[in-house]
Order: C-alpha cells, then structure tokens, then sequence
C-alpha cells in the first residue's frame, strides 16, 4: 500500500502545485497583477483558469472589489449582450425591466470572461468599445454608461486561428491579450499527480458523509493514476477521486474503484463479440500477443501501441493467461 508523501506543495490562492513551472507562474502571477493591464489566460480545459483570474485580482490593487465572471459559450448572442451590458425595459421578449450587467455590477473590479473565443462577433463589437472607451450602452439603450474594470479572459482555442478563419476580430485579440498566461496541463507539471491526489484524498476525508476513509493506495491504482494522459487535468483527476470514494469500500484505493478509462476499458462493441463467436477476449488476447511480439517483449512499448497504461496491459496479460 501506499501512503501519502510528506511533500505537500504549495496553495497559491487554490491552485495547489509543487511543480517547477507552476512556481515560476505564481511568480509571474504577482507581477502580472500589480500592472492595470488586460490579461488572457491560455490553457486546456481543467486546468484552473478562473483561479488564475481571482488570483490576479486578489493580488491586484483591485482586491476588495467585486469580481464577476461568465462562461461565455453558455448564452446565445442576446442573452450574452444582456449578461454583459446589462438591458432596458422591453429591449427584447422577457426583459419586464431594466437589468444591470456584469461590467456595470465590477465597476471599480475585475470581469473574468471564460470561452473568449466563443462570444459572437456583434458582442464582440461591443466589448471592443469597452476596452478602448471605458464605456458602453445597454441593450435597447441609448446614453452610454462609463465604468472602471479590469478584463481577465480565458480561452483553450488560439485567437490567432480565430481571426485567420474570421470568427474573432483582430482589433479585439490584441486589446485582451495584453499579457498571454500559458497554462501547462496536468501531465507536465511533475510531481502534481501524486501531490493533487492526496490533496483530494484529504479533502474528501474531511466532508461530512462521505461512505469511506481512505489512508492509501494500491499499488496499481497508484500507476493508473500516473500513466493516465488527464484530458480534464486537475477537474478531471478531482472528479476520479470523488468517484473512488463512492464506489469503493475500505481504507485502500482500489484499482476497481478507478473509473473505466483510467483502467483502459471502453464500451464492448457487440459487432466485434458477434464477429468473435461471443468471445470479446479472444481477439484482444491476440492484439496483445502481436503487440508484445512487436515489442520484443518490451511491455511498455507494446501498451503504447495498444493504447493502454502499462498497468492496464499486465492485468489484462494476467486475465488471458500471456506470459512474457
């Protein structure tokens, strides 16, 4: 079994690392924040780009003020602009009375825009003015309101290719882009694996009502948890925890109470049983065979062809009854 480590990382305003890359961002963090400049923050999904905006509000001499944020990919074109600027009274079906919006509610703060690259590009017009004005109209308004606010915006597509393809305005790319922050994902961060997975192990230790405690992990849970490639990163790896600790039983992590993907099974396909005689292992046993004969024999290399963890690859070895 396997036990936590003594090193803990570091909590820096949520983001909990001890990675070299991640100190070197919380250090340029700091020093983005002291700056009034707009930021974007580039990164794969899951990987803390709202922390990374309230930690540079926080250490922003905007700390204290309201913070305001909004997935943008979750309203259509009308709702954004409302959500934004805000409406007045009968500027489209629904709008009973005058709303305020988000620039409008962060006036002397900050707005965190989530998914930059999905706002449509008559809203974009919009936020352009506010940028470079300082100020903007309501839906259905007509006197401009003037506010002081700080944009920090995320997205995990390239604004470059963006505007190439005519679906972001280049004007606008290099009015949010002040400073590009670089997000590295999960799997590159080394140490964090293991150091994330005990921080959600602690955490859901100590919430009331969950089924189980848990004090270690196996040993092939442990190498499940490594060689997965974390296509969520750090929500992902949260979620897996949580999930383990409701499925399973016990103090130890279990390799069964992984989810599916992270023990590299994938929806049977019948077609294959059928084609199979009704035996799914009997042409898996083969590919596996052929890869390690592949190989020559080197179980890494032949579950890299797979498409499988190596931890995978042994239990299925073991299954089939394959012997190096």
């Amino acid at each position: 079994m396997i036990k936590r480590p003594q090193r803990r990382g570091r909590n820096f305003f949520g983001m909990i690392s001890g990675a070299p890359q991640m100190e070197e961002l919380f250090g340029l963090l700091e020093r983005v924040a002291r700056a009034d400049v707009s930021v974007l923050v580039r990164g794969e999904t899951g990987t803390g780009k709202e922390l990374v905006a309230r930690a540079i509000h926080e250490l922003s001499p905007r700390k204290g003020r309201a913070f305001r944020a909004v997935n943008c990919a979750s309203f259509n074109s009308e709702l954004l602009a409302s959500e934004l600027f805000g409406h007045v009274r009968g500027a489209f079906t629904g709008a009973v009375k005058d709303r305020r919006g988000l620039f409008a509610l962060a006036d002397g703060g900050s707005v965190f825009l989530d998914e930059l690259a999905e706002i449509p590009l008559e809203v974009q017009a919009r936020l352009l003015r506010v940028l470079q004005e300082q100020r903007f109209v309501p839906v259905g308004g007509t006197d401009a309101v003037k506010v002081d606010v700080r944009l920090i915006s995320a997205t995990n597509k390239a604004l470059r290719r963006e505007v190439e393809q005519g679906r972001f305005r280049e004007d606008l790319m290099y009015r949010v882009r002040v400073v590009p922050i670089f997000l590295p994902p999960l799997v590159e961060r080394h140490g964090d694996i293991e150091l994330l997975v005990w921080h959600f192990i602690e955490e859901f230790n100590a919430r009331e009502g969950m089924p189980r405690r848990i004090e270690g992990l196996s040993e092939e849970a442990f190498e499940a948890l490594q060689s997965y490639g974390w296509p969520g990163n750090v929500r992902e790896l949260r979620n897996v925890i949580e999930y383990a600790f409701v499925v399973g039983e016990g103090e130890v992590l279990a390799y069964e109470d992984l989810p599916p993907e992270l023990r590299g099974e994938g929806p049977v396909d019948s077609r294959e049983v059928e084609r199979n005689g009704g035996e799914s292992g009997r042409s898996e046993r083969q590919e596996i065979v052929a890869a390690l004969r592949a190989a020559g024999g080197s179980r890494e290399d032949a579950a890299a062809a797979l498409g499988v963890s190596r931890t995978t690859l042994w239990r299925r070895m073991k299954e089939y009854g394959i012997e190096d």
